[in-house]
């Protein structure tokens, strides 16, 4: 028996689905007037005058066009080319255009230069926060704009290079032209440090340093070696450190020779790194480059100390940002996506875990700003001291925290949030970046110890900073107590180093955000970074927290 089929004809445009309960893009909303912790910071850290300021600047960087420029410049990696097409050397970087219109934006806006330009209360407040909005578009290009603002302090050792680069470097625009520095008003720098053999160990470094006529500081040495970390190899000029006849050294090696001829440093190739990929990492080969030497002979490590500072001052800033983004993409999420019958955001689980979150990036934007102030004030004393432990215990602890927390905000927003073209995958890769370059996190203990033996008046100034908020809770000041006690034994301080710079940076934290006055957010720290025992994952907190006020304080869309 036949039985004849029926021929199905369906529409070829024919809907399969409607697309709902998906999360709109987070776009086209202030980034400053919707974050509640860091509105707050600028304010209790001196610079209430520039709220004005930076809301307008938190609707640039929150608005779609300029996210899709940190979209494009991670997609479209830059691209090296030693040669041009008649076989001459140029080791040129090319970067997408979007990378440069980020670049533009932020020069324009000063972040390399403000408090060098125009110093006074607050300057530094303003321009972390000013980076903490910019890196949250795009990690990458904070790289050379960290190093162009770090440069300063190492350039004013030596005038006579100071009066030639720094009115270039403080100008507040970008020239990305490959021309020799003598032909630009603007000027980004760049630094390379670290060797195959060394590391983070700089005094391992082999390269050398040879004088062309006279010795000494703002003359003119011939450099032949290699670096191994040079990012940003376009960069106008390089810090850079090289055994000299009376040691270790710094010399500014600019990529143009005055006469207009290439200098020899010479690109062997960019790095292929996981994550912080919209800004070029390369190795290069010094073979005779020019270079002045900056500082005095020998005292190189000396010279670059406070461009070091800032630049881990900067990785705090940065991992405080990633992790800013990270949680309003998460609370975003969940505040438009249902699951089991109501919103994520409803439920009391995912509640937990936003919260904790939050409350990670209370404690970063507390402490990170709070060092702005002290860099803002370094020549008071208790400031200058504070920032001596400050700055390896911050860098060290936010930092670290950063991966983790990437992680979990990615899984708030599940199977989404591991894809290339949505931005927690990049924020995931990005991560660890800070925690290692810089400085990794043994080399910030170590320095932390070695300061607080160097410098015993720091870890008081430690202690003087925490005692504001004596009597505040007891919590609080058993732990404090209990680190006076860590700190009166220096037997094995180097093994116990990482277990101490946690204990600072979190009896720290919770201090400065009692001080801060929101007794749920410093209720909640210190009930779950003082009060329990041992390492939880995030969604771990304990009952009675108000994590409705900490989902509020981070949604990014909050009236």
């Amino acid at each position: 028996m036949n039985q004849s089929t029926p021929s199905l004809h369906p529409d070829a445009l024919a809907n399969t689905h409607d697309v709902f309960n998906q999360t709109p893009a987070l776009v086209d909303y202030n980034a400053f007037d919707g974050d509640t912790a860091l509105k707050e910071a600028v304010v209790r850290e001196g610079a209430e005058f520039a709220l004005a300021e930076l809301s307008s600047f938190g609707a640039r960087t929150g608005s779609a066009e300029v996210i899709e420029w940190g979209f494009l410049a991670n997609e479209f990696k830059p691209q090296f080319h030693s040669h041009d097409r008649f076989g001459n050397r140029v080791d040129l970087v090319k970067y997408h255009d979007s990378y440069h219109k980020l670049m533009d934006m932020a020069l324009t806006e000063g972040l390399h230069s403000g408090p060098w330009a125009k110093p006074g209360p607050g300057a530094t407040v303003v321009r972390a926060a000013k980076s903490y909005l910019q890196t949250q578009v795009d990690a990458g290009h904070g790289c050379p704009l960290s190093m162009t603002y770090a440069s300063v302090p190492a350039l004013q050792s030596t005038p006579e290079l100071a009066k030639d680069w720094i009115p270039k470097i403080l100008t507040n625009a970008y020239d990305p032209r490959n021309v020799p520095h003598m032909e630009k008003q603007a000027l980004t720098i760049g630094m390379g440090m670290t060797e195959k053999q060394g590391g983070s160990d700089v005094r391992a470094n082999t390269t050398r340093a040879w004088p062309l006529a006279g010795e000494g500081p703002g003359q003119a040495y011939e450099l032949i070696g290699h670096k191994w970390f040079t990012s940003a190899p376009m960069c106008d000029a390089f810090l850079m450190l090289a055994q000299s006849a009376g040691g270790l050294s710094c010399f500014l090696v600019p990529r143009w020779r005055p006469d207009g001829s290439k200098n020899p440093m010479q690109v062997q190739r960019l790095k292929n790194k996981m994550g912080n990929v919209s800004n070029a990492s390369s190795e290069i080969e010094l073979r005779g480059a020019l270079g002045w030497m900056v500082g005095e002979e020998g005292r190189g490590v000396p010279t670059i100390i406070d461009m070091v500072a800032g630049t881990r001052f900067d990785c705090m800033v940065g991992s405080s940002a990633s992790m800013r983004h990270g949680v309003a993409q998460a609370i975003h999420h969940a505040a438009h996506r249902s699951a089991f019958g109501k919103r994520l955001i409803d439920q009391p689980a995912m509640q937990n875990v936003l919260a904790d979150l939050q409350l990670e990036v209370e404690g970063a934007v507390a402490m990170s700003m709070r060092m702005a102030r002290a860099m803002d004030n370094k020549h008071d004393e208790h400031e200058s001291l504070l920032l001596r432990l400050g700055l390896p215990a911050g860098k060290y602890w936010i930092c670290k925290r950063n991966p983790a927390h990437a992680y979990e905000a990615m899984e708030c927003i599940g199977g989404n949030g591991v894809m290339d073209d949505f931005i927690m995958a990049r924020l995931y890769r990005d991560a660890p970046i800070n925690a290692i370059w810089e400085g990794s996190g043994n080399v910030q203990a170590l320095d932390m110890i070695r300061a607080m033996v160097k410098t015993p008046a720091a870890v008081n100034t430690w202690f003087v900073e925490m005692a504001k908020t004596k009597g505040a809770d007891a919590r609080l000041d058993a732990s404090i107590k209990q680190l006076q006690k860590e700190l009166s034994d220096l037997s094995d301080m180097e093994y116990r180093a990482r277990s101490v710079i946690e204990q600072m940076a979190l009896t720290m934290q919770a201090s400065l955000l009692v001080q801060a006055g929101n007794s749920a957010v410093a209720e909640a720290f210190i009930a779950s970074r003082l009060s329990a025992k041992g390492e939880h994952n995030y969604g771990s907190l304990p009952r009675g927290i108000d994590v409705k006020t900490l989902i509020n304080r981070g949604n990014p869309l909050q009236e």
